[in-house]
């Protein structure tokens, strides 16, 4: 299958390269508009209580959300100045006044002292905006902005309209600080894995056409569904990464073709039909692991899986079709531009010479592939596999030990960079001001009662501990909305204690109950991610070792590959409680640690590394299961799989690093958590698990790697993802010849 796309591709590379060059055109213009369109929420489980009270609320009462606080201050003058008075009166009756504006509350009109600072120099006021969802509001914060000022008073906007416009600001500014930092490093580092100009670019043009073609991809969903603006960090950074690893893979295995002395068309045959197969298969399973975000009901989930899905797979279709199309017209050119470095020299793996030159025949003393580095330590690993495996994964269970301790609480402006400015309104209100956290009080909805009845359930919930008071809001026919407030902050253990107290409550007689609010919303999204975890890890375990078994006939590697996912993963999870939610290194990485973990950054974690630990393995296993068709020797398939792809992973892996250092650099700390996680993780795969604990393992299993029944093993010939079926002469496992091969 693949070696006949292989020649239909040399056949229409013109035409290939036209698609190509036209989804280019559109990526960058009609794509691009995807930074409008994205949505800056979409955390909420639309069947949640805490989300239905928030629609109950807005049916019933109107919007009684508070969507901007302005912040007003001053280093001399007090709120009882008149100056002061009349700087910000003035102001907000020109807000008032404005179409986007329904109402604006301050203290000038209450006289209430929550919103005065304790020392009178600063004040704040409330306003709701008339857009009728999220993204209507962002659009009026936007308008009304510049009105907010008041003259001679610092000015500062904050709240939860306010806090999402900075973080889309804060998300741009990062994608572009990231290109800039990454692009120059990874030219330089291709020219030094491929030694000439023309080579080192390729992954770069796959790379620009992944990210562009999965922006018109998403662009496309947002006109039927809600994207979160965070789909944007991951398409660059999944789809970047992607292509660079899968280019780096074909056009080595192109130019080892070459240098074996097959002409261009030949090469590219082959090398689709190897490489090809491998980056397809890699992708599927990537694609399927971001699938699994889709089970989820929050829009910022499904919207991630979205744009992680469109970068994968369309990095993966570039790398099979217009990559290989592009390699047909440059032919041995693939090596022009060659650059001279001093300490380069000639090795004797044909992947990385230039041109075609006789090779040693398979098998013999010097065959590069029984001598070399990565075949040397392949051996080294197979004299004392249970040694290896042992301090390996001993070692990975150590570094996972921190994650068993992990305490999950939703995230808040602290998320943006300090000195962000609806961050410092936060921060100010919850340390300056004598109820700085009601800001983010406990909702309750009766409805179906009157005012008496409302008001009689405020007074028990008034009793409550942790609460600090509860009032009547708004009122409106039968229907009543009671703030509840409390001390500490909307993501602490007193808040959420209090509400699942309120919903403990009986209700009055006759009315409904409903309790929302920030904490709610957080107490009810832990719960959601709860119920559907379980259904997402078994479709990424399900997917993954389905697609497995298609590309290598064996259920024993699947799941083999499955265990040893969960042990790196685990590890890279470790590192991230010790070092986020614990706060080491938070002067050094630029965050500020909440002493807990976002509930969606483990999950986005794992659907992304889950993917990308099977990545490595692919193309090892790829390379191994060649060499056992070729030879049916285990221990000599593994050093020669190693040594084959070893240098590849390698620089596959740094490139990553390279890609994912350049978001963990970024002003957002949950997307600085998740590309620490994967580097970590990285790092773990390409090394030790790829390296020492691939090779201990296979060793240890011996011919049982490729065991399947043999119902397995014919629908695999049928069925499977391979050029060649498998050799007959391996059907036997071990001395007994029980079992068979993945060939039955």
């Amino acid at each position: 299958m693949f070696a006949w796309w292989g020649r239909t591709v040399v056949r229409l590379r013109w035409v290939v390269l036209a698609a190509a060059g036209l989804l280019v055109v559109v990526g960058a213009t009609w794509g691009l508009g995807l930074f409008g369109a994205v949505s800056g929420g979409g955390f909420a489980d639309p069947d949640a209580e805490s989300t239905r009270a928030q629609e109950r609320i807005e049916a019933e009462l109107g919007n009684q959300a508070v969507d901007v606080l302005v912040l007003y201050r001053s280093d001399t003058a007090t709120v009882d100045d008149p100056a002061f008075r009349q700087a910000v009166t003035a102001t907000l009756d020109d807000l008032a006044a404005h179409p986007e504006v329904t109402s604006v509350t301050s203290f000038y009109d209450t006289q209430s002292p929550a919103l005065v600072a304790t020392d009178r120099r600063a004040t704040y006021a409330l306003v709701q905006l008339a857009g009728a969802d999220e993204d209507a509001r962002t659009a009026g914060y936007d308008e009304i902005r510049p009105l907010l000022d008041a003259p001679g008073l610092t000015t500062q906007a904050g709240g939860p309209v306010p806090f999402l416009d900075h973080a889309n600001e804060q998300t741009i500014r990062d994608i572009t600080r990231a290109e800039l930092i990454a692009m120059p490093i990874l030219l330089v580092l291709l020219v030094l894995i491929f030694g000439g100009l023309v080579a080192a670019s390729m992954p770069l043009l796959v790379g620009v056409l992944a990210i562009l073609g999965a922006f018109v991809a998403v662009r496309a969903l947002t006109l039927v569904t809600e994207v979160s603006v965070f789909a944007i960090n991951v398409i660059t950074l999944i789809g970047l990464g992607m292509a660079i690893d899968y280019a780096l893979f074909v056009v080595s295995r192109f130019r080892e073709e070459l240098a074996a002395g097959h002409p261009t068309e030949a090469a590219l045959v082959r090398t689709v039909a190897t490489a090809g197969r491998t980056v397809a298969v890699s992708g599927l399973i990537i694609g399927t692991s971001l699938v699994s975000l889709l089970i989820f009901p929050q829009p910022f989930l499904t919207g991630i899986g979205f744009g992680g899905m469109a970068a994968v797979l369309v990095a993966m279709l570039a790398s099979v079709t217009a990559l290989p199309a592009l390699l047909a017209v440059l032919g041995p050119r693939i090596n022009a531009l060659a650059v001279p470095l001093p300490w380069r020299r000639r090795r004797t793996d044909p992947a990385a010479t230039a041109g075609p030159r006789a090779t040693a025949a398979p098998g013999t003393a010097a065959d590069p592939a029984t001598v070399g580095a990565w075949a040397r330590i392949a051996r080294s690993v197979m004299r004392r596999p249970v040694r290896y495996a042992t301090v390996v994964v001993v070692g990975l269970l150590l570094l996972a030990t921190p994650f068993a301790r992990a305490e999950f609480g939703g995230f808040d402006e602290r998320v943006l960079p300090a000195g962000a400015e609806s961050r410092v309104v936060a921060e100010t209100l919850a340390e300056d001001f004598p109820e700085g956290a009601s800001v983010g009080p406990v909702e309750v909805l009766v409805s179906g009662a009157g005012p008496d009845v409302a008001q009689a359930f405020a007074d028990e919930i008034a009793t409550l501990p942790g609460a600090t008071g509860a009032q009547i809001a708004a009122v409106r026919d039968a229907s009543a909305l009671i703030r509840v407030s409390y001390v500490g902050e909307p993501t602490g253990d007193d808040a959420e204690e209090l509400v699942r107290a309120i919903r403990d409550l009986p209700p009055p007689a006759g009315a409904e109950v409903l309790v929302g609010g920030r904490t709610a919303a957080d107490i009810d999204m832990l719960d959601s991610l709860g119920r559907y975890l379980p259904w997402m890890a078994l479709l990424m375990a399900t997917a993954t070792m389905v697609l497995l078994f298609l590309a290598f006939g064996s259920v024993v590697l699947p799941v083999k590959a499955v265990l040893m996912n969960l042990v790196s993963i685990g590890a890279s999870f470790g590192v991230v409680v010790w070092v986020f939610q614990d706060g080491h290194f938070a002067d050094w990485l630029g965050f500020t640690p909440t002493g807990f973990i976002d509930p969606t950054n483990p999950i986005l974690m794992l659907a992304v590394l889950f993917g990308l630990a099977t990545d490595y393995e692919v193309f090892l296993l790829s390379r191994v299961r060649e060499e056992w068709d070729r030879t049916g020797d285990n221990t000599a398939s593994v050093a020669a799989g190693l040594q084959h792809t070893g240098r590849i992973i390698t620089a596959a892996a740094l490139l990553l690093i390279v890609v994912v250092a350049g978001f963990a650099t970024g002003g957002i700390s949950f997307i600085k958590l998740i590309g620490v996680g994967m580097i970590v993780a990285i790092v773990v795969d390409a090394t030790l698990v790829r390296v020492l604990l691939v090779p201990a393992t296979m060793r240890l299993l011996g011919r049982w790697n490729w065991w399947a029944p043999g119902p397995l093993g014919r629908l695999y010939r049928r069925f499977g993802l391979h050029e060649t079926p498998a050799q007959p002469q391996l059907v036997s496992v071990g001395p007994t010849g029980g079992g068979g091969d993945a060939s039955g």
